[in-house]
């Protein structure tokens, strides 16, 4: 039992029993509110034809028979439902008392009075009876007026009200639930097709349909689309990051275990060879040691929010171009006002700015220059590297941000990881800085960060 309960609560269930409870409420108060207009226009309706009757009576001044005689004669006065007692209490009165055919019988039993509604009163054996007196000139007249027809109208409201609640609980059930249908069957296949994409290989990229209607589902659809092609990507981009950190791995240990074996085949019979595969050997763990440090910065960068800060970057670069001149072979020409401040994280923009003008030295000759720019305006504060390189084409501009992506011209000629302009990339993005590259007529590169 508590299993099917549970499998009734998906969208459609739940909305249906919603909606008719709704309704049910709704037409229910209706219909209350409905019955006590109704009830008390026909009770207001019986009052004031009470009080018409009463004016009338106490207009003939019924002082005998012939008064009595003539008031009934002229008055349209429905003695079928309508009960007239007068009661003349003048001293010289032959006749005390008049009655209206029925009112004798009618007053044999007292009427019960009805509890918070004034001058209605209820009769057993003849209903409902509406109550009203007046008194002129000495004389004492009541009115009892019958309220059957009355709550005939009032039964036919309720038979109606009770009819039309009747035909919506059966109607409505239909009606939501092929509304329901119409608004959960999307998101039905959405799920089926999550299911069928969840089952597929990693390595296949699938999209779930997306339905015209309803908007919202629409919408989900296409935030999932989305999403499932940002993972299928981050996942390709995760499997090259692999397997290109495995290649450049692979070269330097193969260059170790070579120059290892060699030495041990060897190095007793030729011992001049040890000294050459020694360097070797080092100079190989130098570049594993830095293409390790180069993946541990990309993986933490990946995982770091930046704690941005508000500093001097003026005195920022000048401390970097007093760390990099004598590193550099080239001429490091500076433009650096004073006082500049921006808001980042201090260590991580001087490792871009440091990560660019080693990428400068590294692609430009010797006897070229290598300008470090730093200028503010009103917008925007911009720090320019510039070389006079062999520059950077089009096609490769596309990739170059890319990890472990390095020209095939300069794979194995120019030593390095393909990792460097990845991290300055990743730490510009925490920065919330824009990192571009432009050409350098008639030569070389323009490396350019924005604040």
């Amino acid at each position: 039992m508590k299993l099917k309960f549970k499998s009734k609560q998906n969208s459609a269930s739940i909305m249906l029993r919603s909606f008719i409870l709704m309704i049910t409420v709704i037409i229910l108060i209706s219909s209350i509110a409905t019955v006590l207009a109704v009830g008390h226009q026909l009770l207001e309706s019986s009052r004031s034809n009470s009080t018409r009757i009463i004016r009338s009576l106490k207009k003939s001044d019924i002082d005998g028979n012939d008064d009595w005689k003539n008031w009934r004669i002229n008055n349209t006065l429905d003695t079928s439902t309508s009960y007239v007692h007068v009661n003349n209490m003048r001293a010289d009165a032959s006749i005390k008392n008049y009655y209206s055919p029925g009112t004798k019988k009618l007053l044999g039993i007292e009427p019960q009075t009805i509890p918070l509604i004034k001058n209605l009163y209820y009769r057993k054996g003849i209903g409902f009876l509406y109550y009203g007196t007046g008194h002129a000139r000495g004389i004492n007249y009541q009115l009892w007026t019958n309220l059957n027809s009355q709550l005939e109208t009032l039964e036919r409201v309720i038979l109606v009200s009770i009819i039309i609640l009747i035909l919506t609980l059966l109607i409505s059930p239909l009606y939501i639930r092929t509304i329901a249908d119409r608004l959960t069957n999307s998101l039905t296949k959405l799920t089926q097709s999550a299911e069928s994409i969840s089952s597929k290989p990693n390595q296949q990229s699938s999209q779930l349909p997306v339905p015209n209607r309803p908007t919202e589902v629409t919408n989900l659809a296409t935030r999932f689309n989305r999403l499932i092609e940002r993972l299928y990507q981050q996942s390709k981009k995760e499997k090259l990051f692999v397997s290109n950190a495995a290649h450049e791995l692979r070269t330097p240990i193969a260059t170790i275990r070579s120059h290892a074996q060699l030495i041990q085949r060897r190095g007793a019979e030729h011992p001049e060879i040890i000294s050459k595969s020694i360097n070797y050997i080092n100079d190989e763990s130098h570049q594993m040691q830095s293409l390790v440090d180069e993946l541990l910065t990309l993986s933490r960068a990946d995982q770091t929010v930046l704690s941005l800060t508000k500093y001097n970057l003026s005195q920022s670069m000048t401390q970097i171009v007093n760390k990099m001149t004598p590193l550099l072979q080239q001429k490091l020409i500076t433009e650096i006002p004073v006082n500049i401040q921006v808001s980042a994280h201090k260590e991580s923009i001087e490792h871009i700015i440091i990560n660019l003008l080693t990428n400068a030295g590294k692609y430009s000759d010797a006897d070229k220059q290598i300008k470090l720019i730093l200028k503010e305006t009103s917008a925007e504060v911009v720090i320019q590297v510039i070389d006079q390189g062999r520059g950077i084409n089009e096609q490769d501009k596309q990739h170059i941000f890319e990890r472990f992506y390095r020209n095939s011209e300069i794979r194995g000629s120019i030593p390095g990881t393909g990792l460097g302009l990845a991290i300055a990339k990743q730490l510009a993005d925490l920065n919330h800085v824009q990192l571009t590259v432009t050409d350098n007529h008639p030569q070389g590169t323009i490396f350019t960060i924005k604040f």
